[in-house]
């Protein structure tokens, strides 16, 4: 059974810009009221992509926090329960992406990238929880945002790549725990955004015709993917690809 997503509230976590920005749009296009969260995105961008939300129609209310701390846990969900009182979707799309060799972590980078990338998901996964299952009916849906490090060792960005194969897991055990009124599953981009490392236009068309579709995504494919796991009342537990057959590679 498809739900309808009319009306219901999603807080997408780094949603004022790039992937977490698309997620938020696509749900906004079908109905979905947007708790924007943020942490250092630029003014401007943040007004736009409010601006761009409201024009589809919904609610919208913005909340700056730090999620590498619990206290901007606390603070996002907070901010969730007085500007809309409930939540039917939760993204924890927010990530930090830090890279060197192995070698050369540091325990400062290490328990950053931790602690976006896996502490705040598993706190955020435990408040919005609670508040699903205390709504009348009980229920919704959680999506969290992966990467290729599910799939295979990722040298240039190891304890990125560590951080989301975890992530992974919380997805698993968060479905068992939390069924049957709520549903987690996962969502893997693949090439959908130039990377801010001096990446150019010529590498970017090279990495498409390396995939087995010889073409490169857009983040827009990674909000539909997003929208369909929270329409779909009969999955959980599991992750839809969105990287042009990379994960077969």
């Amino acid at each position: 059974m498809q739900i309808d997503l009319t009306d219901k509230v999603a807080l997408v976590t780094g949603s004022a810009h790039r992937v977490g920005r698309a997620i938020a749009l696509e749900l906004a296009q079908v109905g979905v009221h947007i708790m924007v969260h943020y942490n250092s995105a630029q003014p401007d961008t943040l007004r736009d992509t409010v601006h761009e939300l409201k024009a589809a129609g919904v609610r919208v209310h913005t909340v700056q926090a730090d999620l590498s701390q619990p206290e901007g846990v606390a603070q996002t969900l907070d901010a969730l329960r007085e500007a809309f009182g409930r939540v039917d979707v939760l993204v924890n799309s927010a990530s930090v992406f830090p890279q060197g060799p192995l070698i050369d972590v540091t325990l400062e980078s290490w328990d950053l990238t931790m602690n976006v990338n896996l502490r705040a998901p598993f706190l955020l996964t435990q408040g919005c929880a609670r508040m699903m299952l205390a709504q009348d009916p009980p229920g919704g849906a959680i999506i969290n945002i992966l990467d290729v490090g599910v799939h295979k060792p990722w040298l240039k960005r190891p304890h990125h790549g560590v951080s989301k194969a975890a992530l992974w897991s919380l997805t698993q055990v968060s479905a068992l725990a939390l069924a049957p009124h709520i549903r987690v599953n996962a969502v893997v981009p693949g090439p959908v955004l130039k990377t801010n490392d001096g990446m150019t236009d010529d590498t970017w068309a090279e990495m498409g015709r390396n995939l087995p579709l010889q073409t490169t995504g857009d983040a827009s494919d990674v909000g539909r993917a997003v929208v369909y796991l929270a329409r779909e009342s009969f999955i959980t537990g599991t992750m839809i690809q969105v990287n042009g057959g990379e994960h077969l590679q």
